[in-house]
């Protein structure tokens, strides 16, 4: 599989699952799917162990657990957490996605091929 996750993604995810309540073991589930002004949108959370499906990879000792449509639209991409007074997410960088110009995504200043899944989503199951 042919992704990368930055630096600054990689604390994010880690804080997500050291803070997501799980064993100390747990995973960080990321499931990917078409949509947004990079063709991705996302939702993350922690998880004890993977869900069927998921394959689980380890991330410099993070272990990430995708399901198979995620692995698949997520070749070639580049995974990185953004900061800034007005949005705070991972962002997706899909070199392969033509940017569609219309803001909806929450994409930052029409990036082509940059969606971001906002802090804000996240939902405690």
């Amino acid at each position: 599989m042919n992704i990368t996750i930055t630096p600054k993604a990689e604390k994010f995810m880690r804080r997500i699952v050291r803070f997501g309540g799980g064993p100390a073991d747990s995973g960080f589930r990321l499931s990917v799917s078409p949509g947004g002004c990079s063709g991705l949108a996302a939702e993350f959370s922690a998880e004890a162990a993977p869900m069927p499906g998921d394959v689980a990879f380890d991330w410099n000792g993070l272990k990430l657990f995708l399901p198979v449509e995620s692995r698949l639209l997520l070749e070639g991409v580049t995974i990185d957490f953004i900061d800034t007074p007005m949005e705070s997410g991972l962002s997706f960088i899909n070199p392969n996605a033509a940017s569609c110009g219309c803001g909806s995504s929450g994409s930052s200043a029409g990036d082509a091929g940059t969606t971001v899944v906002n802090v804000s989503s996240i939902k405690r199951a």
